[in-house]
């Protein structure tokens, strides 16, 4: 099998992120975003996602973190498109149900070359540590249009802001991870249209 790896680096005014990303990796990760709340988000996602990720980012956070957090998203969904650009025989769907003490999460994607987030939840406190939690939802929707990936994030229960943010990174890496596998039972792509 091929090696699956994206490798993206982006500079504008607002951030300077380097990004790679080993999808049939064992986990490991080097985060340095300057928020310490996202950088343990990211490394859960890879932890959980058996893929190795690395990450630099310098950005203005002297305004706030919403271009940090969401130029990271537009990376990581960039590098996903580029590690995933062969799609043949992958699993295509991936869905996790991850409890984080009483919360539990449902993450649910589809490898479809169709960019679109469902995102039903939402959280009690606007701020964890240094990140802004809206950011997460920030954060998924431009994975998706990037990774050109179909991404639905549902909290089932749950009221600790914390728990809930990180089953959804959890979640989402262990989804990922089912769905970009391959088998060999899927010949060519998985799909009638002959395009992913």
């Amino acid at each position: 099998m091929m090696t699956r790896i994206g490798t993206v680096t982006r500079k504008t005014t607002e951030t300077n992120i380097v990004l790679s990303l080993l999808i049939d990796g064992t986990g490991s990760y080097k985060i340095a975003t300057a928020i310490g709340f996202f950088d343990h988000m990211l490394e859960l996602m890879a932890k959980h996602g058996l893929m190795d990720l690395s990450c630099t980012c310098s950005g203005d956070l002297h305004i706030d973190g919403h271009h940090t957090v969401e130029d990271v998203g537009i990376c990581l969904g960039q590098a996903i498109s580029q590690a995933l650009v062969n799609k043949q025989s992958i699993k295509r769907y991936g869905t996790a149900f991850i409890p984080m003490d009483e919360a539990l999460v449902m993450v649910s994607i589809d490898i479809s070359g169709r960019p679109f987030l469902s995102f039903n939840t939402s959280f009690t406190n606007s701020m964890v540590g240094n990140f802004d939690t809206q950011l997460v939802e920030e954060f998924f929707r431009a994975l998706s249009i990037h990774a050109g990936i179909t991404i639905h994030i549902h909290t089932l229960y749950g009221n600790n802001t914390h728990h809930i943010i990180e089953a959804i990174f959890k979640a989402f890496g262990k989804a990922f991870h089912d769905a970009s596998s391959t088998d060999s039972k899927v010949q060519g792509l998985p799909t009638t249209k002959g395009l992913l």
